[in-house]
């Protein structure tokens, strides 16, 4: 795939920089396209195929919230013919309705789900990320479970009777059916890629090689919350150290109360967050859970900074099971330390937020909506829902999850700055749900974890070689692109009912951002580099006034009222 430069379709005419609104000091900032405000509601842990395999037709049974497709909707390259009736994996695709919500978490490591598409047959799946007891089953009983040849929920799929509002969103606005995950591998890797485009970089990990390829030195430093333990410096990107690993699992991050701070991680090297705070811009990473129970954004004073209280704020979720808010792996600023918030420190005040303080742009979710409302809406905002409503299976579910994305679309849509927003939904990895497109080796790998292509091998040949192109990066483990993920526009920008076919992966977020506010790239091997364009699922000449405000419980399009 070609290299997408700048943002397709955008001529010199749509450039501008807008007068500054009371509240809004995003909107005063020079940009290639009329997008002000991007927010990307980051999730967990869904395959294209698991939630628009069957896209755009639903079975709708009785008792259930319908969908039906408006006529002329483009249909995407999904389950059908004999992937449903006579598929090469053990056992065919079956329709999950809304009483199987609930799931168990399939096995998603960077191995297996490589050796689940069995050298581009994509025909082990059970073998290799099945999970046994795949549905109706509560939270203790999907954990501890091992891949199983006897359990065929792993190539399942849900239609537009369950993941409805998602579903709706793609009828209103634009969809991708080719977009990928950068590279192999659970959350943390996804959640690297989404704001670096890189997963190489590991200068520390404790202990060593349990979740990088990488040689620890001597002088490994002891983990936050320790005696002797390195703060963040906000803004001081600290360099890539001589024999750095690569992520490939999730270990914690190094700077962060929160952490497991046996199995940590730190990192080396820029993120887009790094570039935004060099240009000035607001910006900020915004986590459920973040703040302690009882924090009211505003009043630093409210929240409770004691580790214990701090990190265990709950939620139950629609099977009853009490799931801690906060994930320290799935907040890859915290990684960093340059952008890292080691003790959670609630920024200033709601006019504070985007802005550089003691925060240092890693907030809670709270803080985003108390900003957004105040018209303070940063001009880049990564959204990661609550742990019960990221859509992560075994702990979260499509039901959950709707109604953290509905209740916070409904919201950006009536405030005055939606004018200027673009929603991007993606997801930080597959879960290993099954996907039936094989995608395209864009970086190669050569160690002993890869078996993409051959044995310790994915792409390239057989000759020994390091592949080439990684910014002298030695051992890679970054074999990629990965499964196909969900990914929409919503936007006043969106081409509407559209579906892009063209190639994208998690770093197009990157590449978007750097486009329309004029950054650097990353570099040192990014995937930014490479990364296609989310431009091509806008038209930036022929924005809609219009919105969908839809139900959070059931997905379905809510009636307008009439004036009178």
């Amino acid at each position: 795939m070609a290299a997408v430069v700048g943002l397709a379709g955008v001529s010199a005419g749509v450039t501008a920089t807008a007068a500054k609104k009371p509240g809004d000091p995003a909107a005063a900032v020079g940009t290639t396209t009329p997008i002000k405000h991007l927010v990307v509601i980051f999730q967990e842990n869904v395959s294209f195929d698991h939630y628009f395999g069957t896209y755009p037709k639903a079975l709708n049974p009785v008792g259930q919230p319908a969908f039906t497709a408006k006529r002329g909707t483009p249909t995407v390259d999904g389950l059908s013919g004999a992937l449903l009736t006579a598929n090469p994996n053990l056992g065919n695709p079956q329709r999950l309705d809304r009483s199987q919500a609930l799931t168990c978490d399939m096995g998603h490591g960077y191995t297996d789900e490589q050796s689940a598409m069995d050298h581009g047959a994509a025909d082990r799946y059970v073998q290799f990320t099945g999970r046994p007891n795949g549905t109706g089953k509560t939270l203790g009983e999907c954990l501890g479970g091992a891949p199983t040849p006897g359990n065929y929920a792993v190539m399942d799929y849900y239609d537009g009777n369950t993941v409805t509002g998602m579903w709706n969103y793609a009828q209103r606005f634009a969809m991708s059916d080719s977009s990928f995950a950068t590279g192999f591998g659970p959350s943390t890797p996804g959640a690297m890629n989404v704001v670096s485009g890189q997963t190489f970089g590991v200068n520390c990990a404790r202990p060593a090689a349990a979740f990088a390829v990488y040689h620890a030195p001597a002088d490994c430093p002891p983990p936050v919350g320790t005696a002797g333990s390195t703060p963040a410096t906000p803004g001081s990107v600290a360099p890539v150290v001589a024999n750095a690993g690569t992520t490939y699992g999730d270990s914690d991050p190094y700077f962060d109360v929160c952490s497991n701070n046996a199995i940590t991680e730190q990192h080396g090297g820029r993120t887009v967050g790094d570039e935004l705070g060099v240009q000035g811009l607001t910006w900020g990473f915004f986590t459920g859970g973040f703040a302690s129970p009882g924090y009211v954004p505003g009043n630093p004073a409210s929240d409770n900074l004691t580790p214990s209280v701090l990190c265990n704020g709950t939620h139950t979720n629609i099977g009853g099971a009490t799931v801690r808010d906060y994930i320290p792996h799935h907040e890859p600023f915290q990684y960093y330390q340059s952008t890292a918030n080691p003790q959670h420190l609630p920024p200033a005040s709601v006019a504070a937020v985007g802005h550089q303080d003691q925060a240092n742009h890693q907030y809670d979710t709270a803080d985003f909506f108390a900003a957004a409302n105040a018209g303070n809406l940063p001009s880049v905002s990564y959204l990661k829902a609550p742990a019960y409503q990221d859509g992560h299976p075994g702990y979260s579910d499509p039901l959950d999850e709707q109604t953290f994305v509905v209740n916070t679309i409904n919201q950006l849509q009536k405030l005055p700055t939606w004018k200027s927003t673009a929603v991007v939904i993606a997801y930080d990895d597959s879960d290993g749900w099954y996907d039936h497109v094989i995608p395209p080796v864009l970086f190669q790998s050569q160690t002993t974890l890869d078996t993409l292509t051959n044995p310790g091998m994915c792409g390239g040949t057989a000759d020994g070689k390091i592949p080439t192109g990684f910014g002298g990066q030695v051992e890679n483990a970054r074999c990629g692109y990965a499964q196909r993920l969900p990914l929409l526009v919503i936007s006043p920008f969106s081409k509407q009912n559209f579906v892009d076919h063209a190639a994208t992966d998690q770093s197009s977020v990157v590449r978007f951002i750097e486009d329309n506010w004029g950054l650097a790239r990353i570099g040192d091997g990014s995937a930014d580099a490479f990364a296609g364009s989310l431009s091509q699922m806008m038209d930036f000449h022929k924005p809609s006034s219009s919105t969908l405000i839809l139900d959070p419980t059931t997905g379905l399009p809510v009636a307008k009222k009439r004036s009178h």
